[in-house]
C-alpha cells in the first residue's frame, strides 16, 4: 500500500510519540508556557542558566543500571590526550555502551544502538546530543564537534557530551535499510530512545540532572536536530542546525536525477566531471561574480546577497556559448540546459517537482562540490534512495553496481517510492526521515527553547532554498514572529557543512547558549576565514588575497550583509538590511522551489 501526504500528515506527531512509549519528560523552562497555537504569544517563556558542577563519580558508572542498556566501559581520559584547534581538551570519563540489542527477524542481524558519552571533570550543566552525518553507523567520539573549525568544541566548554551510531554499524553499509526498525532508529527513534537515558546517566555523574539541554549537528546531523526540534521539543532547550539535510530522501533522489542529466552531456562517459569540468565550473563563477559581487557595495570575491543574485545573474545572457568545441572557457548550448534544469531542480519526466531549486554561487569551484554531484550521486546516494528511503527497498544487488543503477533507474518510480508503505515497512522514508510537521514549533516555542539554522549557499546536496523556504513558510505560520524562537543564517560560499570561498568558522553553539540562558537572541553571528596561520584549521579554499581571519556578519535570513564602510576584512565594516531580491521564498530562478515535506511528486 502507500501512505499520501496527507495521510501520513493526519497521524501527526502525537500518535507517533505515543506509540512508541518513550515517557519523555520535559524541559526546563521557568515560566508558565504561552498558549498553545500560531497566534501572537502572551509572555515569552524563560530557560534559567546552567550552574556549574564537577564529575562525582566516573569508573563507577560502569556498573550504571538503565533499562535496555548495556555499559561496556568507563574510563578516565587524562587532560591534553584530546586536542582541538591546538589546545588540550580538559579531564573527562568516556563511558561506552549499547542500548536495545536485538536479532532482526527480516535480515537475521544484529543490531543495537551504540553509543558513547564524554562527561568533563569541570563541568557546565549542559547535556548536548552531537547528532552524526551521514547514514550514521559509527559511534564517533562525543567531543561536540560538528563543522569544520571549531576552535571550541561542545566537551571544550564543559557540556557532557553524547555520540551515538544511530542503531545500525558502518560495516553493514545501506543494508541496514532493510530491517524495519533499523529505519525508525536511524530517522528519529535513536533519538528518542538515548536521550532519557543520557540524562540519567549525566545525573549519576554529577549528582543531579543537566540544568539545559542541547543537540547540535551538520548535514544528518542537522536533518536529526530539526526532527528532533518536531518531535523531542520537550526535551532539549537548544537546537542547532548546520546544513540540514531535512528533506533528505527527496535530496537523495534529485542527485540521482542530476547524475543522469550529467551524463548526457559528458565528454567521457565513464567520469560525470567530465560534464562541467573544473574550468567550466569557474567560467560560471566568474560570470556570477560579475554581475553579483558588487551587490552588497563592495567588490571583494563574495556574494552577499544570493537572493538577489539569483534575480540577475542568468546562465545564457552571462556565460559565453562555445561556438565550436569546449576548451573551458565556455559550455555549449546542451550543456547550459542541463546545468540550467539541475540549478531550478530536479523534476519528474511530467514536471512535478522532487525537490528543490540550488542557487548560483560563487563556491560551485569547489573540489567538494564536484564530489557530490559527480561522485557521491553515483556511489552513496543509490545506496541510501534504493535500500534505506524507499518501499519496498531495492535488492542488495544494486551496490555491486551503484553507478550502473543511478544512471537507469526510472527515476519516477524512485521519486515514488519514498513516500510508500507496505506492511512491513509501515512508516515512508519520508515519514521516518523528515520532521513531522517542520512548521509547528508550538512545544519548542512553549517552552522557551530556541533553535538556529545555518546553511552554506553553495552546499551540492542539500539546498540552501530548501531552507529558505522552510523558514519562509515558518515566519507565515507563526505571522511573521517565528524569529521570537527560531533564526536562520545563510553562509555565502561556503559548501556543505563546510569549506568553499567562505567564511565559514562561527561559533553557533556559543550564540544559541547566549540566546537560550541569556535572552540575547542573535543580530548577527561573526563568522571568520580559515586561512593559513587561522588556529582553526585551513581551508584551502580561501583565496590567497583574502586575509586569513577575514570576517564577515552572518544576518538572520532574509537580511544580509552590506558593506558601510572602513576595513573590508572586518565583520564590524557591514550591516545586516534586507535583502534586494528573491521574492520573499527560497531564491529560486525559474522554478522558484521544490516541494516541503508533505508535498508528494
Amino acid at each position: 500500500m502507500t501512505t499520501t501526504p496527507e495521510r501520513r500528515l493526519a497521524a501527526g506527531t502525537t500518535a507517533l510519540v505515543a506509540a512508541l512509549g518513550l515517557g519523555l519528560g520535559a524541559a526546563s523552562a521557568q515560566a508558565t508556557p504561552a498558549g498553545k497555537g500560531h497566534g501572537p504569544k502572551h509572555g515569552t517563556p524563560r530557560v534559567a542558566p546552567a550552574q556549574p558542577g564537577t564529575l562525582e563519580a566516573c569508573e563507577t558508572l560502569a556498573s550504571f543500571a538503565y533499562p535496555g542498556t548495556t555499559i561496556t566501559a568507563a574510563e578516565t581520559v587524562a587532560a591534553g590526550t584530546l586536542t582541538n584547534a591546538g589546545e588540550p581538551v580538559g579531564e573527562h570519563c568516556r563511558v561506552t555502551g549499547f542500548m536495545n540489542e536485538r536479532v532482526s527477524p527480516v535480515d537475521g542481524q544484529t543490531y543495537r544502538i551504540g553509543f558513547e558519552m564524554r562527561l568533563p571533570t569541570d563541568w557546565s550543566g549542559r547535556y548536548l546530543y552531537q547528532a552524526n552525518g551521514g547514514i550514521d553507523g559509527s559511534v564517533v567520539p562525543a567531543t561536540g564537534t560538528f563543522t569544520g573549525g571549531q576552535l571550541e568544541n561542545g566537551l571544550q566548554t564543559g557540556f557532557a557530551v553524547l555520540s551515538s551510531d544511530a542503531g545500525h554499524t558502518g560495516s553493514r553499509g545501506p543494508l541496514f535499510g532493510l530491517d524495519p526498525q533499523a529505519r525508525l532508529d536511524y530517522g528519529y527513534q535513536a533519538v528518542g530512545t538515548l536521550t532519557p537515558m543520557a540524562k540519567s546517566l549525566v545525573e549519576a555523574a554529577y549528582g543531579r540532572a543537566p540544568d539545559t539541554s542541547y543537540i547540535a549537528g551538520g548535514s544528518n546531523g542537522g536533518r536529526h536536530t530539526m526532527v528532533a526540534s518536531a518531535r523531542y521539543a520537550d526535551q532539549y532547550d537548544g537546537f542547532l542546525a548546520i546544513a540540514p539535510g531535512f528533506n533528505l530522501p527527496q535530496a537523495a533522489v534529485a542527485q540521482i536525477w542530476g547524475a543522469q542529466q550529467y551524463a548526457t552531456v559528458a565528454s567521457d562517459g565513464g567520469d560525470l566531471a567530465t560534464a562541467f569540468t573544473q574550468d567550466e565550473r569557474q567560467v560560471v563563477a566568474d560570470a556570477v561574480a560579475r554581475r553579483c559581487d558588487r551587490l552588497d557595495r563592495l567588490r571583494d570575491g563574495m556574494v552577499q546577497d544570493v537572493a538577489r543574485c539569483q534575480d540577475v545573474f542568468d546562465l545564457d545572457r552571462d556565460v559565453p556559448t562555445c561556438a565550436e568545441q569546449r576548451d573551458g572557457s565556455c559550455l555549449t548550448r546542451e550543456q547550459k540546459e542541463v546545468v540550467s534544469d539541475i540549478f531550478a531542480g530536479a523534476r519528474t519526466s511530467d514536471g512535478e517537482a522532487i525537490y528543490s531549486s540550488f542557487p548560483y554561487d560563487l563556491g560551485l569551484t569547489q573540489s567538494g562540490w564536484a564530489g557530490w554531484e559527480f561522485g557521491a550521486s553515483v556511489s552513496l546516494d543509490p545506496g541510501a534512495a534504493g535500500l534505506i528511503f524507499s518501499t519496498p527497498p531495492e535488492s542488495p544487488g544494486i551496490l555491486a553496481d551503484s553507478r550502473g543503477y543511478a544512471l537507469s533507474v526510472d527515476v519516477d518510480g524512485l521519486a515514488s517510492a519514498i513516500y510508500a508503505t507496505n506492511e512491513l515497512y509501515t512508516e515512508s522514508g519520508m515519514e521516518f526521515m523528515t520532521p513531522p510537521n517542520p512548521t509547528d514549533l508550538d512545544t519548542l516555542r512553549d517552552t522557551g527553547a530556541k533553535m538556529i539554522v545555518a546553511h552554506g549557499t553553495a552546499d551540492a546536496v542539500f539546498s540552501s532554498d530548501d531552507t529558505a523556504r522552510w523558514y519562509t513558510e515558518l515566519e507565515r505560520a507563526y505571522r511573521n514572529k517565528a524569529d521570537d524562537f527560531v533564526r536562520y543564517f545563510e553562509v555565502p560560499g561556503m559548501g556543505h557543512v563546510r569549506g568553499g570561498p567562505a567564511t565559514d568558522q562561527f561559533d553557533g553553539l556559543g550564540a544559541l547558549i547566549a540566546w537560550v540562558e541569556g535572552g540575547d537572541a542573535p543580530d548577527r553571528i561573526v563568522a571568520t576565514a580559515r586561512g593559513e596561520g587561522n588556529p582553526g584549521g585551513v581551508n584551502a579554499e580561501v583565496p590567497a588575497d583574502w586575509a586569513a581571519d577575514r570576517s564577515r556578519p552572518l544576518c538572520p535570513y532574509p537580511s544580509v550583509a552590506r558593506y558601510r564602510g572602513g576595513d573590508p576584512d572586518v565583520a564590524s565594516s557591514f550591516v545586516c538590511k534586507p535583502s534586494g531580491g528573491g521574492k520573499g521564498i527560497g531564491h529560486g530562478h525559474g522554478h522558484r522551489h521544490g516541494p516541503g515535506p508533505g508535498a508528494r511528486p
